[in-house]
């Protein structure tokens, strides 16, 4: 025998009564170091629990449906190593990376505008089979659904009762692709749905048969990039949008990078553009506090934040995300690009937690590294701006008395015009153009 050993749920963050969706282990299984345990879901996000030690699972303590949180007991194992935790020890397990959902970065949302029914098939995403078997509206209703906190939030934005809805899921469990599929079968029958009062129908793009015009092939949209591109979409929607262009001469702020590197590279930081970018719009952020706020549901009040979260959109091969970085305030720029580095690793490899995406102010989208010279990023919503880099490039600038050679940042800023208007918006640009040609100015 070896060392009894119990893991417990450690912490997820700002969760609380999460949905156990998946058992994945039994009495008796063998399980390795890392190996997944059970599957979690929240409205917010999926991810799997790992396993501390590697060991022979004795005892599994939750089942499918329960709702548990942090310190609760997950599973006994068996250990056979010496050097084990002892039992009763709180394991620090870290949950595998998280599939995010589409409300992964919403925290103060109004309500947004339904899909419209005839979109239900995602572009990229072939149809499920085998089709589910979808209720008529006029059947009598089935038990009371059995569906994760993700689905019943689609049900509720498209209007559909799920009580009406037969899952194909696992013990009749209610899949997104069901909610689809009733919602297509309305359609097709001519037989009126539930909708939500007041939603806001958009006319959808006809279906195109391409294969008329030529070979062509088909590829799942990642999942990232579908619920990005939905949250993106809804931003759009509900966010009245106003960008202003602006750039700024970073000539002195690269030379003073550049001169860092010989200092930054023994300690293994690598300096970017970012954390300075990430320093300057704090102090923008402080001086025009209505940029470091957020709109209240009902529209009628400004919350306003004492504190100054940003976040960094990066670009992964699944597609965008936007990490979190914390109190830019009080960090140094060597902090910062330490954070950056890890936060942007942790993020390509697929590595991020719920609690890694949430909290943001106000949002960095850089595309220099790539190219471009100017771009419109969208609001972040409840993020009330959002600012975009592109290429820095040098060109001739008069001086006054001749042509001299700059290094100029074009950088553009999308805001919510029912929070912020024009002049507060070239304000601001204004302010940070002064902060990147004067790093001085930083210091202030």
């Amino acid at each position: 025998m070896g060392t009894e050993t119990k893991v417990f749920l450690p912490d997820l963050g700002d969760f609380h009564d999460v949905s156990v969706i998946e058992v994945l282990v039994s009495p008796g299984d063998r399980v390795a170091a890392e190996g997944s345990l059970i599957t979690l879901e929240s409205d917010k996000a999926t991810m799997e629990i790992p396993s501390p030690h590697a060991g022979t699972v004795t005892e599994v303590a939750v089942k499918v449906g329960d709702k548990i949180n942090q310190g609760h007991l997950i599973a006994v194992l068996d250990v056979e190593d010496a050097t084990a935790r002892p039992a009763d020890a709180a394991a620090p397990a870290v949950p595998a990376p998280p599939e995010p959902a589409a409300e992964e970065v919403e925290q103060v949302q109004a309500p947004a505008p339904a899909p419209t029914p005839a979109a239900a098939r995602l572009p990229g995403e072939k149809e499920p089979l085998p089709r589910p078997v979808i209720a008529r509206p006029s059947d009598a209703p089935v038990k009371r659904a059995h569906a994760s906190p993700a689905v019943r939030r689609f049900a509720r934005e498209l209007g559909v009762a799920l009580d009406l809805v037969r899952g194909s899921g696992a013990k009749g469990r209610v899949l997104k692709e069901d909610v689809q599929g009733y919602v297509k079968r309305v359609l097709t029958e001519g037989v009126p749905a539930p909708t939500a009062g007041g939603a806001l129908s958009l006319p959808t793009a006809p279906e195109v048969d391409w294969a008329r015009f030529g070979e062509v092939g088909e590829q799942a949209l990642p999942r990232i990039r579908k619920l990005s591109g939905a949250h993106l979409h809804r931003c759009w929607l509900t966010v009245p949008h106003v960008t202003q262009f602006d750039e700024a001469d970073i000539t002195e702020l690269e030379a003073f990078r550049q001169a860092q590197k010989a200092d930054a590279g023994p300690q293994g930081v690598r300096i970017t553009l970012m954390p300075f970018l990430m320093k300057a719009v704090t102090v923008c952020l402080r001086a025009m506090p209505q940029f470091n706020s957020a709109l209240s549901a009902d529209g009628e009040r400004l919350i306003v934040r004492r504190y100054i979260h940003v976040g960094v959109a990066v670009d992964t091969p699944n597609g965008l995300v936007v990490p979190v970085i914390r109190d830019v305030d009080r960090k140094g720029i060597l902090d910062l690009s330490r954070e950056l580095a890890d936060v942007s690793g942790r993020a390509r490899e697929g590595k991020l937690l719920p609690g890694d995406m949430q909290g943001g102010c106000f949002s960095i989208s850089s595309l220099g590294g790539i190219g471009g010279v100017q771009f419109t990023p969208i609001v972040n919503a409840p993020e009330v701006a959002i600012l975009g880099v592109s290429r820095a490039a040098m060109r001739p600038v008069w001086n006054g008395a001749a042509f001299a050679p700059r290094l100029l940042l074009p950088f553009s800023l999308s805001y919510d015009h029912r929070v912020i208007d024009g002049a507060e918006g070239v304000r601001f640009t204004t302010l940070l153009g002064q902060l990147l040609g004067d790093v001085r100015r930083l210091l202030l």
